[in-house]
C-alpha cells in the first residue's frame, strides 16, 4: 500500500519537507491500493481486499491508521488448498480486531499475534500459511510502529530517498518466515515461526513521507532506485493520484517479471545463492500511503510466491 504522510501520497509542497515534532496536530495516512493476482490478466481484486494468494486491509480505529499485508504462500495449491484463504482470513481478522479497538499502537506484533491465535482456534479448519507486515501509525505522537514477519515488507520515503525499511526474514533462499497451520499430525512437519519472532522498530514520521507496504512479487522485482523513480512523479495529494502511482508500480513489476532479459533482485539473489532462477512471476500486492493532517490515502502492490516447508501428501 502506498500511504502519505497524512496518510496516503504527498500532501502539499508546504508540508513536503516535513514538519517538527513540536506540531501538535494529529497526522493521517491517505492510502490507496492495487494488485494483481498470479493470473495478471485479472487484475482485479479476488474478494475483499485480496489479490490472487495475497491480501491486505486499511483500518482506522480513533488515535492510530493501520495498515497489513500478507502474502499466502502458493505451494499448498499443490496439496488441494486455496492458498488465498489463510492470508485474507489472516488479514480480515487483524482488521477487525483495530476496528473494535483490540490492539495498543505501539504494538503491532500484538495484532498479528491475536490475530493468528485466533485462526488457530477457529472451529472450521483452516490450512495454509503466510507472510505478513503490519504497520500502524499513532496520529498523536507521530510515530509508525511496525512488524514484518518474512519477505513482505516496507518502505518510508523522504526527500525522494529511502529512510526506514524493512529487514527481511529468511529461513534459507525463498524460504521466508511464515505463520501457518499445518494438518493435524503434521505441524512439527510444515515450516511454521512464531508471530512473536517478527522484526519489530518504531521511528518519527514526518508529513509528506510516503509510506509503501508490499509483499514480496514487489521488492523480488524491482529494487529500489526504480521504486523511487515511480514515487517521484508523485506531485499532488488526492486518492486518484496516489492510485495512479500504485498501479504504476504494480504494473511495471508485473511486466519486469515477464520479461526474459531483466536481471531482477530476486534473480540476482538466485544466482548468489548458486541457482538459475528467473524473475518471480506471481501475485502482487503494494499500498502507498502520504502522511499529513487531514485524510488518509495508500497505494499499494503485492507479489507472492513460495512453497511450505514438507507439507503432508
Amino acid at each position: 500500500m502506498l500511504s502519505v504522510l497524512s496518510y496516503g501520497r504527498l500532501v502539499a509542497r508546504a508540508v513536503l519537507g516535513g514538519l517538527s515534532q513540536t506540531d501538535g496536530r494529529d497526522y493521517s495516512l491517505i492510502t490507496a491500493s492495487y494488485g494483481f493476482g498470479k493470473d495478471f490478466r485479472k487484475g482485479i481484486l479476488k474478494k475483499g481486499m485480496c489479490y490472487g494468494d495475497d491480501a491486505c486491509f486499511i483500518a482506522r480505529h480513533k488515535t492510530a491508521d493501520v495498515l497489513g499485508v500478507a502474502d499466502g504462500v502458493g505451494g499448498w495449491r499443490d496439496y488441494g488448498v486455496d492458498p488465498s484463504q489463510f492470508s485474507a482470513t489472516l488479514m480480515k481478522t487483524c482488521e477487525r480486531l483495530v476496528k473494535e479497538g483490540r490492539f495498543t499502537p505501539s504494538n503491532p506484533v500484538g495484532i498479528l499475534t491475536s490475530g493468528y491465535y485466533e485462526l488457530l482456534q477457529n472451529k472450521v479448519p483452516l490450512l495454509g500459511s503466510s507472510t505478513a507486515c503490519i504497520v500502524v501509525l499513532d496520529r498523536q505522537s507521530h510515530r509508525l510502529h511496525t512488524c514484518n514477519l518474512g519477505d513482505s515488507g516496507f518502505l518510508v520515503v523522504r526527500g525522494g530517498e529511502v529512510v526506514h525499511r524493512s529487514d527481511e526474514q529468511q529461513h534459507y533462499f525463498n524460504t521466508p518466515f511464515q505463520l501457518s497451520i499445518a494438518p493435524p499430525g503434521a505441524e512439527g512437519v510444515v515450516l511454521s515461526d512464531s508471530p512473536e519472532a517478527a522484526d519489530s522498530s518504531s521511528f518519527d514520521v514526518q508529513l509528506g513521507d510516503i509510506i509503501l507496504t508490499a509483499t514480496d512479487g514487489l521488492f523480488d522485482n524491482m529494487p529500489d532506485y526504480m521504486i523511487l523513480q515511480e514515487l517521484k512523479k508523485l506531485k499532488t495529494t488526492n486518492y486518484d493520484s496516489i492510485l495512479q502511482t500504485a498501479q504504476s508500480i504494480a504494473k511495471q513489476a508485473h511486466d519486469l517479471a515477464y520479461d526474459p532479459n531483466y536481471m531482477s533482485p530476486f534473480a540476482q539473489f538466485a544466482c548468489d545463492n548458486g541457482l538459475n532462477e528467473g524473475s518471480q512471476m506471481t501475485s502482487r500486492c503494494c499500498s502507498l500511503s502520504w502522511l499529513n493532517t487531514q485524510t488518509k490515502m495508500c497505494v499499494f502492490e503485492c507479489a507472492s510466491g513460495g512453497v511450505p516447508s514438507s507439507p503432508p501428501a
